[in-house]
Order: C-alpha cells, then structure tokens, then sequence
C-alpha cells in the first residue's frame, strides 16, 4: 500500500506541476514579450527568456491618451456594476430563499425560465435604445445587472442559513430589511466575496455590450481599445509617433496592452481566493 500510495502522489504532483506550467507559461510568455525588442520577437527569438529588454510597449500604451481614457472608463464601469448586480441579486435571492414568501415558486421559475429562452439581440438593443440608455454608461451595467446563475448560487447560500436565527430576529422586532443586513450578510462573506469576483470579473473582460450599445469613443471601455489593438492593429494615436518602428514593435505593444488590461484582476484574485471555494462550493450544494 505504502508503495502504491508513494506512485500516486508523485503521478499527481507531476500532473499537477505540468498543469501549473501550461497555465502560467502563456502569462510569463506575455511578459517576456511585452519587455523585449520588436527585432527579436519577429525573428521568434523569444521563447523561454527575453531578449533585448526594455519597457518602450508600455511606455507607447501608457502615452497613448485612447488607452488611459478607456482605463478609466473600466474601473468606474466595473466599480458601479459590480455594486448594482450585488444589490439587485441580493434583493433577488434573499425573499427566494424565504420560505413563507407568497409565490416564491413561480417567481423562481419565472427567473429560471430566462436561462434558456432569450428574445436575442436585436430586442434586447431595441429595449435599451427604448429607454434612452444607448450612449451611457447604463447600456453597460444595467442590461447585464443580474446573472440567474449567480443569483441561484446566493439564493441556495441563504437557505443554509438556520432558520432559527431569523426567528430570533424577528422576536427581537426585527423586519427582513435589518435581518438581511445584520444577520444574514454578515454570515454570507463566502458567497458574497464570490459573487464579487464573478461579477467584477465579468465586467472588467466584458467588451460586447461595449461594441453593440456605445458609439462614442470616449465611452469605450479598455476591452474595446484592446480588441481594436489586438485585432484590428488600431493604434492611431501613436502612428505618426512610432513611425517605422510599428511593424516591428505591434507585437509587444500588443501584449503589453494585454498585460495592463489583466494585472488589476491578477492582482485582486489572491484577497478573495480563499472564500471563491468555500462559497461556491456551499451555495451550490443544498444540505
């Protein structure tokens, strides 16, 4: 037994540090890029170590005033939307897993029922261009404010809850406004921290909503910029300034752009890692 259990957990680390490399490698890849010389990533001379380091990508992206706009246009539309769909999820969810709630099972149908039927595109834009929110900030966070998914994850969270605290609270004269936010939140870190990283994670990569509801490039978020960069090759704004070194260095500024764009989710991750599992795992299994 012993022996078998030894040949098991090196196949497992082994598969597990093999699984670690494939994932970060892409990640490390970008960064050895985004820091060397154009010349030697189009001669793919960049493979394991950079060549030729220096930081002139970012300092194109960081100068382009297109980038540094939509930058900011992303954290106020990732600030503001992961607030509201917290929000209106938690006011979702919270009478849904309240038993004595009238009608709770048709409403819960009623919202599971637009999982898998949608009107589609073109009446989703004509409902926004219906209420004046073409152009604004509000085509972008309200729209998408509420993910059934997550909002059934928080939902079977809350029924976990014992009963017995809310009667308590409720002998003490409390309605379900103060039970929701003095017993029931408190108690919901896990699956609060994750609905957060999935709403403000969505929001921050979201480019789609961008590309059919705005037309103002002043209102872009940075995923948009970063699709025409990417794509596109669109980096006007540093044409006249780049020069001939375009063709050699689009590669770098390329990742470069990637890399500012996923660094504040890189970097937020860690603080919420440890409850993402436990509140997944909780909200999503009814024992």
């Amino acid at each position: 037994m012993t022996t078998k259990k030894t040949w098991f957990d090196g196949v497992n680390l082994v598969l597990m540090l093999l699984l670690i490399v494939i994932t970060l490698y892409p990640l490390y890849y970008m960064g050895i890029v985004s820091i060397s010389s154009g010349g030697a990533v189009s001669r793919g001379e960049v493979l394991w170590l950079p060549k030729g380091i220096n930081l002139q990508a970012y300092k194109y992206v960081f100068d382009d005033p297109a980038v540094l706009r939509s930058y900011g246009n992303t954290i106020l539309y990732t600030a503001l939307g992961t607030l509201i769909s917290l929000v209106l999820t938690t006011l979702c969810a919270y009478p849904l897993s309240r038993n004595h709630f009238y009608g709770r099972v048709v409403f819960s149908l009623f919202v599971i029922f637009t999982m898998f039927f949608d009107g589609g595109l073109i009446p989703r834009f004509m409902v926004v261009h219906g209420l004046g929110m073409v152009d604004t900030i509000w085509a972008l966070v309200i729209p998408t404010a509420i993910s059934v998914f997550n909002m059934i994850l928080m939902r079977t969270f809350f029924e976990q809850i014992p009963e017995a605290l809310h009667e308590s609270a409720t002998v003490d004269g409390a309605g379900e406004y103060r039970t929701l936010l003095q017993i029931v939140l408190p108690l919901s870190m896990p699956v609060m921290a994750t609905m957060f990283l999935f709403y403000a994670v969505g929001q921050w990569n979201s480019f789609f909503p961008a590309l059919i509801y705005l037309n103002e490039k002043e209102l872009y978020p940075l995923q948009i910029i970063l699709r025409n960069i990417v794509i596109q090759g669109d980096m006007a704004s540093q044409t006249t300034q780049m020069g001939a070194d375009m063709a050699t260095m689009s590669a770098t500024i390329k990742y470069a752009v990637v890399y500012v764009a996923i660094l504040p989710v890189l970097c937020i991750y860690p603080f919420v890692q440890k409850y993402f599992v436990q509140g997944a795992m909780l909200g999503s299994v009814k024992g």
